[in-house]
């Protein structure tokens, strides 16, 4: 089981340690939406004592089509995600998706993420690892749970042993996933903590035709029994409208609808 303890500063993730939530807007729209969410996340966690990562993107490069919105690029979406950081004392976590983008996110970025499309990229890990942070994999829903070791020995063949997995559905037939909870317990036996994400695992992917659908009212069952499963944390994305949202809006859950779900989550895993 885990074995390895994730360290972000003064954020502790891994067995037997607090449930850890990863949450924030799917793509950076701008400034003042994302401000708003990330700091509506702060209070809610602080409140609650729950540790929290705020996560959004500055590109989001798999859309589907090509006329949908993909975020404000990596120049000015780090600008932003840096003053966030700074203005709210926070921790960030956004993906990269080529060799190029590693320097500078690297600078801003507390834990970089790989997206679930590129985990079998190999010259991405190789060059992601060697900069030593802690990195984010997206399971990719094309790929069992037993074969995320092989991602995980290519961060750690570059002395990185800092490495969280995140599951996020498995590929079920045209535009749709489904969830096997045994995935949680067998990532977890590659001695590294697992993350749920709660919202990517309702999605209907391409189900818009243009663009994925998403079934969110089921977000809170599958958070819930995750937690129940032993997921050391929760990824969600969340937005103040999610029907307006520019991205992933009918698998973002609520920002509003977040508070009560996070008190049953961190009473089920008091509980275990």
């Amino acid at each position: 089981m885990v074995s390895h303890t994730i360290e972000v500063d003064d954020i502790r993730i891994g067995q037997r340690l607090p449930l850890v939530l990863i949450s924030g807007p799917c793509v950076i729209e701008n400034y003042e939406t994302t401000y708003r969410i990330a700091s509506d996340l702060k209070d809610m966690t602080d409140q609650l004592e729950i540790p929290f990562i705020f996560k959004a993107s500055y590109d989001k490069a798999n859309r589907t089509s090509i006329d949908s919105f993909r975020g404000p690029g990596i120049k000015d979406g780090l600008k932003i995600l840096e003053r966030i950081k700074a203005e709210l004392k926070i921790k960030i976590l956004s993906d990269v998706h080529r060799n190029s983008e590693i320097p500078d996110a690297a600078r801003i970025l507390d834990i970089i993420q790989i997206p679930a499309f590129l985990c079998r990229q190999t010259d991405l890990i190789i060059e992601l690892a060697k900069v030593g942070k802690p990195i984010n994999i997206k399971k990719g829903q094309f790929l069992a749970p037993w074969d995320v070791i092989h991602i995980i020995k290519k961060i750690e063949s570059m002395g990185n042993h800092q490495v969280l997995i995140t599951e996020r559905g498995t590929m079920f037939g045209y535009n749709n996933l489904v969830v096997d909870f045994r995935g949680i317990r067998i990532m977890q036996e590659t001695g590294y903590p697992v993350i749920f994400d709660a919202t990517h695992s309702i999605q209907l992917p391409g189900g818009h035709g243009t663009s994925s659908d998403g079934q969110r009212e089921f977000v809170p069952t599958l958070a819930k029994a995750s937690v129940a499963a032993g997921a050391d944390g929760i990824f969600m994305e969340v937005h103040t409208d999610p029907d307006r949202a520019l991205c992933d809006g009918p698998n973002s859950l609520r920002l509003d609808a977040l508070y009560e779900l996070l008190i049953k989550l961190k009473a089920i895993k008091n509980v275990l």
